[in-house]
């Protein structure tokens, strides 16, 4: 056995024997209390942990991140907002700021739309087919986002032209005739930005496709059935009786995606690092914190994601809320 293999047992249980520990004394703690406050502080105390762990890994590094973002990055005097307004009269980051927003428009939308596509047609086949359809398209989940992210790099690479091409979508260009193009570089209309973004939709749609044909299943059939009685087609079925039905899993597919794709950094890093007008908020909270070792403004750029996923984690529990009143 190697030794990162000893390192991960012993972690394994270091970490399960703690945890037994940790409890076992909170439990005694709880015991020493007269009567009634046993019963009172004991569920208090079993969830300290958990509430340690969050206050600790999530809520110090984000208020401390905060507090950074205000912050010079070599005399670590507080600046005010000079980091955020250095940042947003940059026009570089005011264009990373609108690659990131394409992103947000147009990877959730066509991830759900094609998740849901596919979770309906599937649903239409035998079982034998409906399970080989549902595996093949979610097989790219079980690649990691710097795996794809390299398997598509070799999908656009482009070698001078008179060479052999090994990338697919050049060497069938080749066959058609044609010189090979340096797809990542293709700036006009967001070209390489939208190549880019198919890698995720690749990996995701497989996502949407099993949270969503777990929703089109749970649709009663007496519904689907009583609207075909009363004369619906297929398509007005759809719309009308399942849509309706499993909006809300819809709008949390839908706001999952877009978190991610707020955070999206492998897929860029790998194929562009941000070059070629492709640059996202995370390769460049990367680039800053990592190549130009600036603190302030990478701590910026983090409060900026922060307070734009703010309002949309509003809006699911708003949604989630609605959903519990309405069942």
């Amino acid at each position: 056995m190697g030794i990162k293999a000893v390192t991960a047992l012993l972690t394994v249980i270091a970490g399960i024997g703690g945890a037994i520990v940790a409890f076992w004394l909170l439990n005694k703690i709880a015991e020493l209390l007269p009567g009634k406050w046993e019963d009172r502080v004991k569920p208090y105390l079993f969830i300290l942990p958990a509430f340690a762990a969050i206050v600790l890994y999530l809520v110090y590094p984000a208020v401390l991140t905060v507090i950074n973002s205000f912050k010079d990055n070599f005399s670590r005097e507080f600046v005010g907002t000079r980091n955020y307004t250095d940042l947003l009269h940059d026009d570089n980051f005011r264009q990373t700021l609108l690659n990131t927003l394409l992103w947000i428009l147009i990877v959730p939308a066509i991830t759900v739309v094609l998740g849901l596509l596919v979770a309906v047609l599937a649903d239409r086949l035998k079982p034998t087919g409906e399970k080989l359809t549902k595996t093949v398209i979610f097989l790219p989940m079980a690649i990691s986002m710097i795996g794809a992210a390299t398997i598509w790099r070799f999908v656009y690479t482009a070698n001078p032209k008179g060479t052999t091409q090994i990338g697919l979508l050049n060497a069938v260009v080749g066959k058609l005739g044609s010189g090979p193009v340096q797809w990542l570089r293709q700036q006009q209309l967001h070209v390489n930005s939208l190549l880019l973004m198919v890698i995720l939709i690749w990996l995701q749609v497989g996502f949407s496709m099993v949270l969503l044909s777990a929703a089109v299943k749970g649709v009663p059939g007496d519904t689907l059935e009583a609207a075909r009685i009363d004369g619906a087609n297929e398509r007005q079925i759809f719309w009308r009786v399942i849509l309706p039905q499993i909006k809300g899993t819809v709008i949390t597919v839908f706001i999952t995606v877009t978190i991610g794709v707020m955070k999206v950094f492998d897929i860029v890093y790998v194929n562009t690092n941000g070059n070629f007008n492709t640059n996202v908020l995370g390769n460049e909270f990367y680039n800053q914190i990592s190549t130009f070792i600036n603190y302030g403004k990478a701590s910026a750029i983090v409060v900026v994601l922060m307070v734009a996923v703010i309002p949309i984690m509003w809006y699911q529990v708003r949604n989630f809320r609605a959903e519990e009143a309405n069942g």
